[in-house]
């Protein structure tokens, strides 16, 4: 993991953003400017007065270097620290760089306010700030990662902050962290043991294995071995391995393998840590966050499981350029429901089609998983919003069930969701030209969305009243309103559902 940098003019927040930001990721904060104090024994204006910008521009260099050979941490930089390329180099090197950027009216709210000198806009503020901002344009626009902070709250560029970075902490069921972006050693793990499939075994087993320097099991791959004795051989195989209770398992591969880890994990010596490190698309944006667990039974998928959340989750785009297309396109039904519950800029993304999504795979995943983690820490056990990603979920499972998992799981989710879309809309609750734009969506990914007319009606309606979502009387449905939001309705009539 690296750390994270905070860049641009002066007044655009970078320390109060800074220091909400590392809040939330539970990281240490730095300001370079108070470093670069520090080693000085005076302040910045100075050691401009007595000195000149050059020497500052010096100590910031030594400043950075320092700051970027310690521990994993939040840092505000100065306006100008990275106008030296080596600054630059460094610090792009050893994380990533979000530009905070504001309109000059807002820079000028701001600046009148601060009581801190700055000794480039001293004397006309106007005039100075302007000429400040010119001679930078073309600097900061360098960036890729950029933030406009007028008429937002902190707390909302902290939030926008971390889909950037890539990076998040858990808080609501364990404490865990999820980042996206290259797989990376984690220190100081005991005993590790890799849980993977034969299929994800091939391309990327003996790459991991080496990182961590752990042992391996690997179950056949599929859903169908998604069941109690796939699990049962993953106990046996910890207890072969000498794992204890302080003992790490890691979890490669799709939701299958973090799903069956997950629950093996949670119940061996009555719960140990595990890792996920996702392949696939869809596991990446759905199943590896949120700590649901278990394996499916003859009558229904995850009949069986816990809530039993990772120690860290890396998501690492890289991993998914061995996929099928078949199995990227499956993912994208996942991510379509995330733009569809409350990200209508995702759901936008994805109308661009398989081409475009393929040349930006890390920022699909990155605002996808940002969708799901949100949810979840508001409603981590699913007593209320969660359920909502259940979109697509009720109709789907039941598809792929008596498809006999022929229907990738993406593949069912699209056809649930969209009837499930088709039904909001005969009862009122969705317009027409909402099911339209999420059957196009569909559509243009080349996933599908009609039910398969040789499958038995009245056995998806059996497999969807085994459903977990249900209560007593009826099943609870999340179904779309609109582009951005869904809504969570109890429906007792299911073959109206499929009409």
């Amino acid at each position: 993991m690296k750390h994270i940098f905070l860049y641009g003019p002066s007044g655009s927040g970078k320390s109060t953003i800074g220091k909400q930001l590392a809040s939330d990721l539970k990281l240490p904060f730095i300001d370079s400017d108070q470093v670069i104090e520090v080693n000085a024994g005076i302040s910045i204006p100075e050691i401009v007065e007595a000195e000149g910008m050059p020497k500052v521009r010096d100590l910031e260099t030594e400043a950075l270097r320092q700051i970027v050979n310690g521990s994993e941490s939040v840092i505000a930089l100065g306006g100008g620290a990275l106008l030296r390329e080596e600054n630059r180099a460094l610090v792009e090197k050893n994380g990533k760089v979000i530009l905070l950027k504001a309109e000059l009216s807002t820079l000028m709210d701001r600046l009148d306010k601060d009581p801190n000198k700055r000794p480039l806009l001293a004397g006309d503020l106007k005039a100075k700030l302007t000429a400040y901002l010119e001679g930078r344009a073309e600097h900061y626009a360098s960036f890729s990662l950029q933030i406009t902070v007028d008429e937002k709250s902190v707390d909302q560029i902290s939030r926008q902050a971390q889909v950037l970075a890539g990076r998040h902490h858990l808080s609501a069921m364990g404490e865990y962290d999820v980042v996206v972006g290259s797989v990376f050693n984690v220190p100081n793990l005991q005993n590790p043991i890799i849980v993977t499939d034969e299929n994800v075994a091939k391309h990327h087993l003996e790459k991991i294995q080496t990182l961590f320097n752990a042992k391996s099991v690997i179950v056949p791959a599929g859903e169908e071995h998604k069941n109690l004795e796939t699990v049962s051989r993953l106990w046996k195989a910890f207890l072969e391995n000498g794992l204890d209770r302080k003992s790490t398992v890691i979890a490669l591969g799709g939701g299958v393998i973090g799903d069956m880890t997950g629950f093996a994990a949670s119940t061996y010596m009555r719960g140990i840590d595990w890792i996920g490190i996702p392949t696939t698309l869809l596991s990446m944006v759905d199943a590896s966050v949120g700590g649901k667990t278990g394996f499916d039974l003859p009558e229904g998928k995850n009949l069986i499981g816990s809530f039993y959340p990772p120690k860290l989750v890396i998501a690492d785009p890289s991993l998914l350029l061995t996929l099928t297309e078949r199995e990227l396109r499956s993912g994208m039904a996942e991510v379509v429901k995330h733009g569809i519950i409350s990200d209508p800029d995702l759901f936008a993304m994805c109308q661009q089609g398989m081409d475009w999504v393929k040349a930006n795979l890390e920022e699909v995943v990155k605002r996808a998983m940002a969708v799901k983690i949100k949810v979840i820490e508001e409603d981590p056990y699913e007593k209320g919003i969660r359920a909502a990603l259940n979109l697509g979920h009720t109709v789907g499972h039941a598809v792929e069930l008596v498809s006999k998992f022929e229907l990738r799981h993406g593949e069912a989710i699209a056809i649930g969701t969209a009837a499930e879309a088709r039904y909001a809309a005969r009862v009122g609750l969705a317009s027409q030209g909402t099911v339209e734009a999420i059957e196009s969506t569909f559509s243009k990914l080349g996933l599908p969305i009609q039910i398969p007319s040789e499958m038995p009606r009245e056995k998806i309606i059996q497999a969807m009243r085994v459903d977990k979502k249900k209560n007593a009387k009826a099943i609870r449905f999340a179904l779309p309103v609109e582009i951005g939001k869904v809504e969570l309705v109890n429906v007792d009539d299911l073959e109206s559902v499929l009409e």
